[in-house]
């Protein structure tokens, strides 16, 4: 094979790896808006605004949780309370995630709008009318009846101003993460009234330990008319951000959790993203509800506070019908390699009982789909190995005519159907499995905090591991930047070894480069998932097998 090719091939490679971790990958275009939905917006601009003016002095956790009266809320998934000032749900834990493998502290994803990290969900109606006073995040609502949340009863609130409107809520909760909000507006008087309903998830801060990592989205979501909007918290600091949309989802996701909301269905709203001095995403309907006298308007809001498990996600979208729900799960760009390779993963699961003996498996299942791509340039391979001492004497022989040496290299080519490019076909190939693979553990809720065997506790982590201590055997800890654990080490001696098994280029510049690929690339994949690089590994030696047998095989006409 030429080695230019080879080379050309790994540092392309390497190169693509290097900067679509760090920066390459492209940030998502802004979403457009039309002269239409211009207009629209600019129609509704008399919709009520959610603005509301607060001097709230910021207390801890614990503190602000026993300011007031709560409902406790309790299923299989979820644990956590809501405020009747303002009927809010402000403090939810995940009751089967930890914060870290070393800690039995559970995650925490709401908290209390009057801490730092105030976290919370608030809807109902608003008016443009000001005369008529409306429930806000200070109104004190009553309980009717059942005073705890589960999945098997619910409860209701209510509160009533002084001009005959009473205001209801009911509100449900499945054994998951959705909360069903049944919305009441009870006119006694003999006035009419326009009620708009809104619902919105406000968050005081950016979170701490936010990845902020490339290839992946943290920070307000949506998907309005079927086109997926993401912002980043520091865009919308500068910019806010609104859309009219017929049907969608809207919410703030994390890297495995997220808070949202569904609106109302059949209605046109407004989702807006934006900055004031806390972090809003809100939609409020387009078109006001009329409220005759006498009489009643209703309205039913769903949001779901999750672990971004794909199942559980997947189910909702169908079972509620929400359009491109999916896309909480940030699958990228190469959406249809990505998740058919999550399925594909999980299903070994089930079978085997761990991620790690999965990702073999699909590494085995991935091997077998490129096996005819594989014999093919691996046979151009060993041919070019093979041809490699006749191609040593043509360029001594031509050394000092260029123009000859090519045509006679042709010529050898040729006679022997032989493709010098062809190697370079299987590494790039697999460029988009190694990048979405890399996406699946990164993303996936279902991968953090599963263990392999031996030393690796957390797939979606780097190997824990170091040859600077001799892989923990010496007692002393290395700094983080000389962490590379035995899985990169072997990965990097199996890329060596079938280095060995390629054509080695007969320039003696490019053989010292081709040489030192192998370390580079323990270095550079030494931070990544601790379960990409077993596939890499294991890869290569499966590569490896299938060469040596190929090559054992392959036989040139060309005698030297």
């Amino acid at each position: 094979m030429d080695s230019k090719n080879v080379i050309a091939a790994i540092a392309l490679s390497s190169a693509v790896i290097v900067l679509y971790s760090l920066f390459f990958v492209p940030e998502q275009p802004k979403p457009s808006q039309n002269l239409t939905e211009k207009k629209k917006i600019e129609q509704n601009t008399d919709t009520p605004s959610l603005d509301q003016k607060e001097n709230l002095v910021q207390i801890s956790r614990e503190d602000a949780l026993k300011e007031g009266e709560r409902i406790l809320f309790e299923n299989q998934s979820v644990i956590g309370s809501i405020s009747l000032k303002g009927a809010i749900i402000d403090d939810l834990t995940f009751k089967n995630y930890k914060e870290s493998l070393d800690s039995d502290t559970k995650v925490t994803l709401l908290s209390p709008r009057n801490i730092k990290e105030g976290y919370f969900i608030e809807s109902g109606f608003v008016t443009t009318d000001k005369n008529i006073d409306i429930p806000n995040s200070n109104t004190n609502w009553s309980i009717i009846g059942n005073n705890k949340l589960t999945e098997n009863s619910t409860v209701k609130l209510s509160w009533k101003n002084d001009q005959g409107i009473k205001f209801e809520k009911e509100i449900s909760l499945d054994d998951k993460f959705l909360f069903t909000i049944k919305q009441k507006v009870i006119n006694s008087t003999d006035k009419k009234y326009d009620f708009y309903s809104y619902g919105q998830i406000i968050r005081n801060k950016i979170p701490d330990g936010l990845s902020n990592f490339y290839i992946l989205h943290e920070g307000p979501i949506a998907t309005l008319d079927d086109e997926l909007i993401e912002e980043d918290y520091d865009d919308i600091q500068d910019q806010k951000f609104s859309r009219v949309s017929q049907k969608g989802w809207l919410g703030v996701g994390d890297k495995y959790y997220v808070a949202s909301i569904i609106p109302p269905k059949g209605k046109e709203f407004k989702t807006t993203f934006d900055y004031k001095n806390k972090f809003r995403a809100n939609f409020i309907t387009t078109e006001p509800q009329e409220l005759d006298k006498n009489n009643v308007i209703e309205e039913n809001l769903q949001i779901i506070v999750a672990a971004k498990r794909v199942d559980v996600i997947d189910g909702y979208a169908e079972s509620l019908k929400i359009d491109k729900f999916d896309l909480v799960i940030d699958w990228g760009f190469l959406y249809f390699i990505t998740k058919p390779l999550f399925f594909g993963i999980d299903y070994f699961f089930k079978l085997l009982g761990n991620y790690g003996l999965a990702i073999i498996a699909i590494t085995i299942c991935i091997r077998l789909a490129f096996f005819p791509l594989a014999n093919f340039s691996f046979r151009s391979m060993a041919k070019m190995k093979a041809l490699q001492p006749e191609m040593v004497r043509l360029k001594e022989l031509h050394k000092d005519d260029k123009m000859k040496l090519q045509q006679e290299m042709m010529a050898l080519y040729k006679k022997e159907k032989v493709n010098p490019m062809s190697g370079c076909l299987p590494i790039l190939v697999q460029i988009p499995v190694f990048f979405a693979l890399y996406k699946v553990l990164f993303v996936t809720i279902e991968m953090r905090q599963m263990p392999f065997y031996g030393w690796i506790q957390d797939l979606s982590e780097r190997d824990p591991t170091s040859i600077f201590n001799l892989f923990g055997l010496l007692p002393y800890d290395v700094p983080s930047f000389l962490v590379i654990g035995a899985w990169p080490v072997a990965m990097g001696v199996s890329m060596w070894v079938q280095q060995k098994l390629n054509p080695a280029p007969t320039d003696a510049m490019q053989a010292k480069i081709f040489m030192f690929f192998p370390l580079f690339l323990t270095v550079i994949l030494a931070p990544f998932p601790s379960g990409l690089v077993i596939y890499w590994t294991v890869n290569n030696i499966l590569t490896m097998a299938q060469q040596v047998f190929i090559m054992k095989r392959t036989t040139v006409k060309t005698v030297t």
